[in-house]
């Protein structure tokens, strides 16, 4: 995910003055700094859970302002300039001033040696950042934290930020989930005594983002956005948990509030990752009028980002991924290869465009712009090298559009085998947070060309796992259905039809699938 750092908001010193706990939650940071300064101090570490750095690096400004030798206000600045630490691709100028802000912290007296045990551990995200990468610090980080933790027990503050960097450094390749698991048995316990603390109910969220886990996030996404309901990301986090359950009505709602307050607060590209998740939820429930308007809104706050937003990787990604899901959760193959090119920061978004070119030609039957975008793919996979998850990601991209492309071409072997090498992919890793989900999931691909072959059991197979693994997925339960049909299996197929317009009773379009599904269950009652 792109990491946010100070986004210069417009008038945010000010605005910080005013929030209290009811908009931004309760934290209680004990320092040797001026008493004072210890509502401000606890107000920006508010603020720096619910990763709003702009705000919380204003208010440490006005800590300092008041208490100029507060050496973890320069603390608390340099974890603001790290920004979300599930990120990468972080841009070396605002590591820059994250590396000045531990300098100036090394400069000030502190009053304990736990407090230079935090500033040393901070500085540990730093550490040759113009040539280490980002993952590398974030692991360096994470053991610094844990030997923090072991050094001060009873400071409460210090394990939850073990618990997020935990997070930080956790492999998405690791489907035994040992570090997020580690990280929400900190926070539950601190959720049990801290309910209204904003990073432990949104690191809880963070800690149970795979579909296997999301179910014990639930309180916490339920309470997130009432205890810090001033901050845009404290609106747009329960939606990680809606999404994974397939609560599409509340994930919307929570994320129009989410980018609503993210534009009011100066940050067009983070308004951009809740409308990525919201357009994703309103497409799940055919509520297509809603996700067409908010497209073009996408369109329009995106020529708002500049090339120096903290928050541009997040915001160039939606900006690519909500005209490609909007093609192809519709199965709208035209307009798929039509998808315009985003100007983007990372090949991995690069990528989305070419598959959204990639899939919508092979399956309208231009080999040529299919083949073209696998070349485009390999290209971006290649630049990715040195990052194993994202080239993996493109990956398993670059194998459905392949497959799909076998298949026009009446390969039908070679494109189921190519499909189940997706699927095999898709398998050993987990979506990046920066997604609510993927553009079209393997496992719903290898289910459409099954049932294009005309072999509905396995094509059954492949959906029910696809409807498991992604629950509420709408070409996911329409693909379930109509295999189960054409496989003799009624009362399954009448399952998923019901499931399917259950989700969808807010539709605002008639898709054929629809009319499909109620034929069907009138059918059945007949």
């Amino acid at each position: 995910m792109a990491s946010p750092g100070h986004a210069h908001e417009p008038a945010a010193t000010g605005a910080v003055t005013e929030l209290d706990e009811a908009a931004v939650g309760s934290v209680n940071f004990e320092t040797s700094c001026s008493p004072e300064v210890k509502q401000q101090f606890n107000r920006a570490i508010a603020l720096l859970h619910s990763f709003w750095f702009a705000a919380a690096i204003d208010t440490f400004d006005l800590v300092l302002a008041a208490d100029p030798k507060c050496a973890m206000a320069e603390w608390g600045k340099a974890m603001a300039h790290w920004g979300n630490p599930l990120g990468n691709n972080r841009a070396k100028a605002l590591l820059k001033r994250g590396a000045e802000a531990v300098a100036r912290a090394r400069t000030l007296p502190t009053g304990s040696t736990r407090e230079r045990d935090y500033v040393e551990a901070v500085a540990a995200l730093y550490a040759g950042f113009e040539t280490t990468p980002d993952k590398t610090r974030s692991v360096a980080f994470e053991k610094a934290m844990e030997t923090l933790v072991g050094s001060y027990p009873q400071d409460s503050e210090a394990a939850i930020f073990y618990a997020m960097a935990l997070n930080g450094s956790a492999d998405l390749t690791d489907k035994t989930y040992a570090q997020p698991l580690r990280a929400a048995k900190i926070l539950e316990a601190a959720f049990a005594a801290q309910p209204n603390h904003p990073g432990v109910a949104h690191y809880i969220i963070h800690s149970y983002d795979v579909p296997s886990l999301a179910i014990h996030a639930l309180p916490a996404a339920k309470q997130y956005a009432g205890i810090a309901p001033a901050a845009p990301h404290a609106l747009h986090m329960p939606s990680h948990t809606f999404t994974r359950l397939g609560y599409w009505q509340e994930s919307i709602d929570t994320n129009l509030r989410s980018a609503d307050a993210a534009l009011a607060a100066g940050s067009p590209a983070e308004a951009l990752h809740a409308l990525d998740y919201m357009v994703y939820a309103y497409l799940q429930t055919a509520q297509d009028a809603a996700a067409l308007t908010e497209l073009a809104r996408a369109v329009e706050v995106f020529a708002q980002v500049t090339a120096s937003d903290p928050y541009l990787v997040a915001g160039a990604f939606a900006a690519a991924a909500v005209p490609t899901r909007y093609a192809l959760e519709r199965g709208d193959w035209i307009a798929a290869t039509q998808v315009p090119v985003v100007k983007s920061p990372a090949p991995f978004i690069d990528a989305i465009v070419h598959f959204a070119h990639g899939i919508g030609a092979a399956r309208s039957n231009n080999a040529a712009v299919a083949q073209q975008a696998v070349e485009d793919l390999k290209v971006a996979e290649s630049k990715l090298a040195k990052n194993a998850y994202w080239a993996g990601r493109v990956s398993i991209q670059r194998h459905v559009v392949e497959a799909w492309l076998s298949f026009a071409n009446g390969a039908f072997d070679q494109a189921v085998e190519l499909m189940n090498k997706a699927v095999a992919l898709e398998r050993g890793s987990e979506k990046s947070a920066i997604s609510p989900g993927p553009l079209a999931p393997a496992r719903e691909q290898l289910g459409e060309l099954l049932l294009e072959l005309k072999r509905p059991n396995e094509a059954l197979i492949a959906f029910a796992e696809a409807v498991e693994k992604e629950a509420g997925r709408f070409r996911g339960l329409y693909g379930a259905a109509v295999a189960a049909d054409a496989a003799g299996k009624p009362a399954q197929a009448k399952a998923y039809f019901s499931r399917l317009l259950e989700i969808c009773a807010k539709a605002d379009s008639d898709r054929s699938e629809l009319i499909h599904a109620r034929s069907y269950l009138q059918q059945a009652a007949n």
